[in-house]
């Protein structure tokens, strides 16, 4: 069956779904003109008694509305230097099942030669139908492309074409618009449906100041959007190349059948006409067997067609790729879902993908003080300091209008602060500070920063900052342990007990901490080799990493362009579960994919046996080939119920 990719671009989509749904009427109504016409054919043939020629035009009316098209790209085949398709071989069977008749002493097979036409356009027909879904199923992404963008230029409001919009100009989103490119909010507030760029289904809210993503909808109030990145460079435009590119990335299997499908066509060809030729001239009374053995021959070309091959596993990859995209995950082609397939090591980066990588207060441990005032002190005291630690204090404390009165501040570079807050010295910072006040301080079992605080050098107790840790993220070394994978790592760069911490609690099965980035790339090779390694990351220094692993996995939601370019597989919700379904959704695509394979070469390997001991009829001949691709099809298009 001819097999066409064609890439439709997205503002193509409606006319090419159109032009789908047109296609297949005509289908359709080829289909049943040509069965209505066969059984007219068969019911003359029964009653009336005609010449073979007359036959043959009658039977050639059905013959030819139902195989016209397969018969002009037959022709087409040749002229292209590719004569050796399926078509051809189904052009060739019929026709040599339509002369049989003509030779002496044979019977005619009219009925049998068109039917095998007719079935071929059925079969057709299903693919094509299975390919519009699995299409569709992955170009549902193309809705979130943006079509215009409501620009504000001079105080007018003015639509323009997302590409015209330029970096720094204010576009407006109104509610029940899409967001055309990405930028950061300057004006309104709203709640945005990510549902298209995430798999995402609950609704996320925005404020003045916070980044949004192009192709988000906009669902309650009016946004005016700064523009941080030009359409080809926005999200949805990456999504769409992603996807669009990761079609043409062919995978092991698909790469199999495509090669074996160029030599096993020509061979089968070849033993097509040695089984014609051959036992009849052994046979010594050539004339006499000849008709029988050419039927033999003609079966054998019509059961040995690859269709089943050729459609089935591209399409069942195909549709792996949109059932996954549906779920968030994009796959960057069929080659990765091979890959993801047999993962045995996945190795994460911990700041952004197995933690939020916001910083927060995680705990509070006073002295002397109650909690509230412990907290208090130390916002006090950092009010000004531009540290990242500071800021956490002052969002964990944001009462700054009480009557306190702050003044001296002094800051210890790498120690910390000391500041007189109502008349007492408060110092606010690490161990080395405390000596310097001579505040008698105290480690503490938590893990993550630990802030210290003495009034007038007596020790009051200390706050413990850490990253949280995202709320999957135990369920996603689960399902990892649960699919198989046998190692689960950690790499990180922050400091060895944060690390030893957060991998005890994931229960992960190594880690290494203190690494530069060059370290997780030296740390990636050394465990490289043993089986399938899969690294996940989302920060700018996971990009060689990335590219370095057997498979890259990028925490697309908040993670940097250069990750998400690196990588081979993009998670859009931030989801490391995700990680264990993407693995599972690979090994039931390639599981579907080889259950083509063997069934269609089962059967047609047994009525090849039939055929070639004349134990096969037309009928089987039929099955072998379209009958098995379509279920080989159906069978494929499992992939897309995930």
């Amino acid at each position: 069956m001819a097999h066409h990719e064609e890439h439709c671009c997205p503002h193509e989509h409606e006319h090419h779904h159109h032009h789908e749904e047109g296609g297949l009427r005509e289908q359709i109504i080829k289909i049943s003109l040509a069965t209505v016409l066969l059984v007219a054919a068969v019911i003359v043939e029964k009653t009336v008694t005609l010449k073979t020629w007359q036959l043959l035009l009658i039977y050639m009316v059905p013959y030819l509305i139902a195989g016209f098209d397969t018969i002009k790209e037959a022709f087409e085949g040749i002229f292209e230097g590719e004569p050796l398709n399926e078509n051809f071989l189904m052009t060739v069977a019929t026709a040599g099942a339509l002369a049989i008749g003509f030779l002496p002493g044979a019977e005619s097979q009219f009925p049998e030669a068109v039917f095998v036409m007719l079935f071929f356009q059925v079969g057709e027909m299903f693919e094509g139908i299975a390919e519009g879904r699995s299409k569709r199923s992955i170009s549902h992404l193309m809705e979130i492309r943006p079509d215009t963008a409501s620009l504000e230029r001079d105080g007018e409001i003015v639509t323009v074409d997302p590409d015209e919009v330029a970096v720094g100009e204010v576009v407006v989103v109104r509610p029940g618009d899409k967001v055309p490119m990405d930028g950061v909010v300057v004006e309104g507030s709203s709640t945005l449906n990510t549902v298209a760029l995430t798999g995402e289904s609950v609704p996320r809210t925005v404020n003045p100041g916070e980044e949004v993503l192009s192709g988000c909808i906009n669902l309650s109030g009016v946004l005016r959007i700064r523009v941080t990145k030009v359409f080809d460079e926005s999200t949805a435009s990456k999504i769409l190349e992603l996807v669009t590119s990761a079609q043409e990335k062919k995978s092991r299997s698909e790469g199999f059948i495509t090669r074996f499908a160029k030599v096993y066509t020509p061979i089968v060809v070849a033993a097509a006409v040695l089984l014609a030729v051959i036992p009849p001239m052994v046979s010594g009374a050539f004339a006499e067997t000849f008709p029988t053995w050419l039927y033999r021959a003609l079966m054998f070309l019509v059961v040995s067609c690859p269709c089943a091959l050729v459609i089935s596993v591209p399409l069942a990859f195909f549709g792996g790729l949109g059932g996954a995209s549906r779920k968030g995950i994009l796959i960057k082609g069929s080659n990765y879902i091979d890959a993801l397939s047999g993962v045995s090591t996945v190795v994460f980066d911990k700041t952004g993908t197995l933690t939020e990588g916001v910083f927060e207060v995680t705990a509070v441990h006073p002295e002397i003080i109650d909690e509230t005032e412990l907290l208090h002190l130390a916002a006090h005291v950092e009010r000004y300091s531009t540290h990242p630690v500071a800021a956490v204090l002052r969002n964990a404390y944001p009462d700054e209008d009480d009557d306190c009165t702050v003044s001296g501040t002094e800051e210890f570079a790498g120690e910390g602060i000391t500041a007189v807050v109502n008349g007492k010295v408060v110092s606010v910072g690490n161990g080395r500070l405390m000596d310097r006040v001579g505040a008698a301080w105290h480690q503490c079992h938590h893990a993550g920063t630990i802030i210290h605080v003495a009034i007038d050098g007596e020790y009051v107790g200390h706050v413990v900052i850490s990253d949280r840790i995202k709320d999957d993220a135990r369920e996603a070394v689960k399902d990892l342990v649960a699919a198989g994978v046998a190692r689960t790592m950690m790499l990180t760069g922050d400091r060895e007990d944060v690390g030893r911490v957060v991998a005890a609690e994931l229960g992960l099965t190594g880690y290494k901490a203190e690494l530069l980035p060059e370290d997780k790339v030296n740390e990636v090779e050394r465990l490289l080799g043993e089986g399938t390694l899969a690294f996940v990351g989302d920060g700018i220094n996971d990009a060689p990493v990335l590219a370095r692993a057997d498979i890259g996995i990028a925490m697309g939601g908040l993670g940097s362009d250069a990750a998400i370019e690196a990588a081979d597989v993009v998670v859009m919700d931030d989801k490391p579960s995700k990680i264990a379904a993407a693995i599972m959704l690979s090994r039931r695509t390639l599981r579907i994919a080889r259950e083509n394979i063997y069934f269609a070469l089962g059967i047609k390997i047994l009525v090849l046996l039939l055929a070639g001991l004349g134990l096969a009829t037309m009928w089987m001949a039929v099955f072998a080939d379209v009958g098995v691709t379509v279920l080989a099809v159906l069978n494929s298009m499992r992939t897309l119920r995930n």
